[in-house]
């Protein structure tokens, strides 16, 4: 088997895998439930992403891609078909999240000057009219109460009025919440990167990736970067739902009439910080001295933009 060292596809893999470990491990996830996983995820992409244009590949076909017996392609297929079929259509991060978008853009819920209004949490205007438009048959105090947790929204003591405290929802922790927003987001950036590396239509623009990163940076500079980022990042996604949301179906006070299938797009941005070890400290960590894969030093990229 071609090793860590000496394939870019595994030293990129290796690079992804290293983190989902630490979290894997955080959460209690033993490699054989890993392991099955992956098997039912090399069985969906074999059925789903490689069929011939005519009809989806038989167990036996997908049993030679994967490299599976055609027994356990069968079985995780009959798996996935029982995941498909007990799916619900909106996720409770979801919701609490369309909660938050229609408290900030629409004018029912917005003060004179246009910002998000304090709400009561019931009657005309209310809090519980907010949840109902955008949320479904979510219990408005079960949604609230989820808000309250985050630290989105706050109560004023005099009045009782909920005042939007942050203009997103981000759910804190390994909650389930956050962990299906940690599979939402790594699973964009990576059908990005594959479609980038793919897709070779003529006149088709690959789409928009990019990353700013310094790899020397002194620790007394990082808190004040890390605030300046996170502000210019909250007002760029700002600016960009604002010019995006007026075009959602679901929000649209004036929807267009649909044409074609809908289609899902959006732009993620995120922060990262990472202390660089230098070679000597992976090294003491390593007890075996062959056939180690590459340490996750800092000199993978040149700083600035690419």
């Amino acid at each position: 088997m071609t090793t860590t060292k000496t394939n870019p596809l595994h030293k990129a893999l290796y690079r992804i895998l290293r983190p989902l470990a630490r979290l894997l491990l955080r959460n209690g996830i033993p490699f054989s439930e890993f392991s099955d996983l992956v098997k039912r995820a090399y069985v969906e992409a074999a059925f789903e992403d490689f069929a011939d244009g005519r009809r989806k590949p038989t167990d036996s076909r997908a049993a030679v891609m994967t490299g599976l017996t055609r027994k356990e392609v069968k079985r995780q297929r009959d798996l996935l078909a029982g995941e498909h079929s007990g799916r619900e259509g909106r996720s409770h991060a979801n919701r609490a999240s369309r909660v938050v978008s229609g408290w900030v853009r629409d004018v029912a819920f917005q003060a004179a000057d246009g910002q998000p209004a304090m709400l009561p949490f019931e009657g005309a205007g209310s809090f519980t009219e907010l949840v109902r438009k955008y949320s479904g048959d979510m219990p408005p105090r079960a949604v609230l109460d989820e808000l309250f947790r985050v630290g989105v929204v706050s109560a004023d003591e005099q009045t009782g009025k909920l005042h939007l405290q942050k203009r997103a929802y981000v759910p804190a922790g390994d909650s389930e919440e956050m962990l299906q927003i940690f599979g939402e987001d790594v699973s964009d950036l990576l059908a990005t990167i594959d479609h980038n590396l793919t897709d070779s239509k003529p006149g088709r623009a690959p789409l928009f990736q990019r990353t700013l990163t310094y790899d020397n940076i002194p620790p007394e500079v990082i808190a004040r970067w890390r605030q300046y980022a996170a502000e210019q990042s909250q007002r760029l996604l700002e600016e960009l739902d604002q010019w995006l949301a007026p075009y959602d179906q679901d929000l649209s006070q004036n929807p267009i009439k649909n044409t074609g299938e809908r289609v899902r797009t959006g732009v993620s941005v995120f922060y990262f910080e990472d202390p660089i070890q230098t070679a000597s400290a992976v090294d003491s960590t390593l007890s075996d001295d062959h056939d180690q894969p590459e340490p996750l030093t800092g000199d993978h990229n040149a700083p600035g933009i690419h």
